[in-house]
């Protein structure tokens, strides 16, 4: 048992280190979980890349499990850190934000759950890259709140949202 359990967190380590900045970093400039599998060099599954890229989304504030609060207007971001023998690596660093955020209430998850056929549907007014990026990401079936961005504007905007 203890095998597969190191076995596991090696595999998770090396395609962390492979590729997981590189996740992160493109999904901060807006790329979907297919954009960003199509431009990794380092071959990774995209279940994990939708993976790191939701932990991200949660980690730096982009999306909320809970109602928007003071404690969600920080902003976590990771600083390159060298020590003392060369070694580089990251340091995360929480901020207050001195603009207060907005939030738009999504239901995604629920959607899909309920009519799954009829949502895909009514995502075809969407661009491809706007479609993919809903589609990638593993929405819950609870609301969640998406940080009101460029990309989400626009979605909600095309899905007449309120």
């Amino acid at each position: 048992m203890s095998d597969k359990i190191f076995k596991k967190a090696l595999v998770d380590f090396t395609l962390d280190f492979a590729s997981g900045d590189a996740i992160r970093a493109l999904a901060d400039k807006g790329y979907s979980v297919s954009e960003i599998h199509k431009r990794l060099d380092f071959p990774t599954p995209v279940e994990r890349i939708r993976d790191t890229v939701w932990k991200h989304f949660i980690e730096t504030g982009v999306i909320l499990l809970d109602a928007p609060s003071a404690e969600s207007q920080k902003r976590v971001t990771y600083e390159k850190v060298q020590d003392s023998f060369g070694r580089t690596s990251f340091k995360q660093v929480i901020t207050e934000d001195n603009e207060a955020r907005e939030y738009v209430e999504l239901d995604f998850g629920k959607r899909i759950y309920q009519n799954k056929n009829a949502f895909e549907k009514s995502l075809e007014a969407l661009s491809n890259e706007d479609r993919q990026y809903i589609l990638d990401l593993p929405w819950p079936l609870q609301k969640v709140w998406h940080e009101k961005n460029e990309r989400i504007i626009r979605i909600i905007k095309v899905l007449d949202m309120k």
